[in-house]
């Protein structure tokens, strides 16, 4: 037991590695991309159900299986969330956001909820015997109620940079911003991607009517701070 054990802490380290690294990221999922990974995970489980069905992946197996899954899972949100957190350390404090109950209570209120349930589903609290199903498949969704509570939808315009879902956007990296109408604004970038290539990309966010002076404001600030760098920064792309 002790074995298995070990090697679920191992999967549940790996996938924490995994979720901390910078190789998934939201702006990268396309149609195609999850119509074909949601069609590999329903075949792989499909096929295996049928081979249980057929006493070919008995239930010897098929436990320590969904174990090993779940414990990937349990680690990979754990880390995920632990890279948001680190892009808040890295970002400064925050100078604009957009609020609202749907966007600050609600996602929490989700997230406190999975957490809860997790808690419930590893039967540490209740009488049924805690078996490392039940365990390891509680602490996934724990986990992922943790890197709920930490995803925000919406920008987060801080001190050093805007921090949007998963990605980091250093101030120096803002190009340009525009009204694309009374309440959205589209924001351009410099994407820095894995093979080192730098790519222009925008993005949009809607901003309340009433607050439009106060995102102006924080965007001339900083465009204004950090235009040096900005410059710098753009001649060396020239240069190389």
């Amino acid at each position: 037991m002790w074995i298995l054990s070990l090697f679920l802490f191992f999967i549940a380290l790996f996938g924490a590695y995994t979720g901390n690294q910078n190789w998934f990221r939201f702006d990268l999922l396309t149609k195609a991309n999850v119509l074909n990974t949601s069609l590999v995970v329903l075949v792989t489980f499909t096929i295996l159900m049928i081979l249980y069905v057929m006493g070919f992946f008995p239930q010897s197996i098929a436990a320590p299986f969904m174990m090993a899954f779940y414990s990937f899972l349990a680690g990979f949100f754990a880390g995920y969330a632990n890279r948001l957190l680190a892009y808040r350390r890295k970002a400064g404090s925050i100078l604009y956001q957009y609020r609202s109950f749907w966007i600050d209570h609600a996602p929490n209120l989700l997230a406190i909820v999975l957490i809860v349930y997790g808690l419930y589903r590893t039967s540490i609290l209740i009488e049924l015997p805690t078996t490392g199903i039940r365990m390891t498949s509680g602490l996934s969704l724990m986990s992922f109620g943790f890197f709920t509570w930490t995803l925000k939808v919406v920008p987060e315009f801080r001190s050093k940079g805007i921090l949007f879902l998963d990605r980091f956007i250093h101030w120096k990296e803002i190009i340009a911003w525009s009204w694309q109408s009374e309440m959205l604004i589209g924001i351009e970038f410099i994407a820095r991607e894995k093979n080192k290539n730098k790519r222009i990309k925008e993005f949009f966010t809607s901003i309340p009517e009433d607050e439009k002076k106060e995102i102006e404001m924080v965007l001339k600030s900083k465009m204004d701070e950090y235009a040096e760098d900005r410059k710098k920064m753009l001649f060396q792309e020239d240069d190389d």
